[in-house]
């Protein structure tokens, strides 16, 4: 089950649930009892979204070299 994490904006506490993917925009209370809370974005949701780009290959001598003739 996925989990989410939420700000108080009362007391600015942090805090995870698990919940559903169906629930998660759901209203959530932080432990304290505050119910005014905003679901924080998750970085862990972003993470490996793009392509690593690759490293140009060298025009000889291989290893690394940028291909511009800076590395001899």
């Amino acid at each position: 089950m996925p989990r989410y994490e939420y700000r108080c904006r009362n007391c600015g506490d942090t805090f995870e649930l698990s919940r559903p993917m169906a629930e998660s925009s759901a209203p959530a209370t932080c432990p304290a009892g505050h119910p005014d809370t905003v679901k924080l974005l998750s970085t862990v949701g972003l993470a490996g979204t793009t392509p690593t780009p690759q490293a140009p290959s060298g025009g000889g001598g291989g290893g690394g070299c940028c291909g511009g003739g800076c590395c001899s």
